[in-house]
């Protein structure tokens, strides 16, 4: 999952309770591991949808005086102004369109997965959503914000992404990636992709987290965009 580093363990799964029709494929926040998240997805499962929820390899992190913790890619800074570890969310896009292109041999297409993230984990999905070839179901973009917005031209991109269902949600208390990096997104999404396409949630009093009602508008989100096909 990440290049040359073959430490890092295989991915949570939650497995489908029949045959896996289609794939959510999650990638958690700064410092954490995607045990969380997958025990989050298995409460709104559904069982045609297999979960997987990739751990980030381990590097050092500016943002926190170098200290080494799971990171997708460096964060320097939480600004919209801050320099962004341009060479390493490029890779580990990569690493991700590769995590799309294994369970595509395994039989599930593209455009029956959903790719989806919390915080810098979010950022990389709709990074990735936008930059790949393979034509995605939809983006759940959490707590997030788009990494690299100024290397995007102008007006709508030209990928075959460019349709992609993406439900964005933020908190309104969040004090580490503010509501208004969140808001300032799915504006730019809107000028990139059909902007009728992209859903915006806010969660009153909710901080850098999820909650409940968090969690049944995604699973409203897969639902829809993964139904059944049997």
């Amino acid at each position: 999952m990440c290049g040359n580093n073959m430490s890092a363990p295989l991915p949570a799964i939650v497995p489908a309770a029949r045959k896996a029709t289609a794939a959510v494929i999650f990638l958690h926040g700064l410092g954490d591991t995607g045990h969380g998240w997958s025990e989050a997805l298995a409460g709104i499962k559904s069982p045609h949808v297999k979960y997987i929820c990739p751990h980030a390899p381990v590097m050092p992190v500016s943002l926190n005086m170098n200290m080494a913790m799971p990171s997708w890619f460096d964060i320097i800074g939480l600004s919209p102004d801050s320099q962004e570890d341009e060479a390493g969310i490029k890779q580990a896009a990569e690493n991700v369109k590769a995590l799309i292109d294994q369970e595509v041999k395994n039989g599930i297409p593209s455009n029956r997965i959903i790719l989806g993230g919390f915080s810098q984990g979010g950022a990389l999905s709709l990074y990735t959503a936008l930059t790949t070839q393979q034509k995605l179901a939809g983006v759940v973009a959490l707590s997030c914000w788009l990494p690299l917005r100024t290397s995007f031209a102008q007006g709508t991109i030209s990928g075959v992404n460019k349709e992609i269902p993406v439900l964005q949600c933020h908190g309104d208390c969040d004090p580490l990636v503010p509501l208004m990096f969140g808001s300032l997104t799915v504006e730019k999404l809107k000028s990139m992709i059909n902007p009728a396409n992209v859903t915006f949630r806010t969660y009153s009093g909710m901080m850098h987290s999820s909650c409940i009602e968090e969690m049944m508008d995604v699973k409203q989100f897969i639902d829809k965009h993964l139904p059944p096909v049997d």
